[in-house]
C-alpha cells in the first residue's frame, strides 16, 4: 500500500486540506482573516482556505516524526525585510500552530505524546489512505 512517504508533499497537502474542510472540528479561528503568518509576512495570506492547508501541512509533519510548536515556528518562518538591514530569519506565529494542533487534537487526528504531538491511528489513516488515491489517480493518467 502506498504510504505518505511516497506521493508529492504538495498534491497531499492541498488533497489533505480538502478532507479537513468536510470535517467539523477543524475550522478557521474569526481572526484568522486578518492574521499575517509570522513577523516575516508583510501581509496577510493570499488564500482565504489557508487555514486548512496549514493544519494539513501541521498534520503531515506530525506524521513524520513527533513534532512541537517551536520546531514548528522554526519550519514556517522566514526572512524578515528590515529595510537596508540585512534580513534576519524570524519564527513563525506559535499561536496559528498551537489552534491547528488544538483543533486537530479534538478531530482525533493527533495527540500529545512524549516528544510533541504525535500521529494517532485515525490521523495515519487518513493520510495514507490520501496517499493511495493520489498514487492510483497519477498512474491511471
Amino acid at each position: 500500500m502506498t504510504t505518505t512517504y511516497d506521493v508529492d508533499s504538495g498534491k497531499l497537502v492541498s488533497a489533505i486540506a480538502e478532507e479537513l474542510r468536510k470535517t467539523e472540528n477543524i475550522q478557521p479561528p474569526e481572526w484568522a482573516a486578518f492574521v499575517k503568518t509570522g513577523t516575516h509576512a508583510e501581509r496577510m495570506p493570499d488564500d482565504p482556505d489557508w487555514w486548512y492547508m496549514r493544519c494539513a501541512s501541521i498534520l503531515r509533519k506530525a506524521y513524520l516524526k513527533p513534532v512541537g510548536v517551536s520546531r514548528l515556528r522554526a519550519v514556517y518562518g522566514g526572512a524578515k525585510n528590515r529595510g537596508y538591514k540585512p534580513e534576519r530569519f524570524t519564527r513563525a506565529s506559535g499561536n496559528i500552530i498551537r489552534k491547528g494542533f488544538q483543533q486537530l487534537e479534538e478531530a482525533g487526528l493527533v495527540k500529545k505524546g512524549k516528544k510533541g504531538r504525535e500521529i494517532t491511528p485515525a490521523g495515519r489513516k487518513l493520510l495514507d489512505n490520501t496517499a493511495h488515491k493520489i498514487a492510483t489517480e497519477s498512474t491511471e493518467k
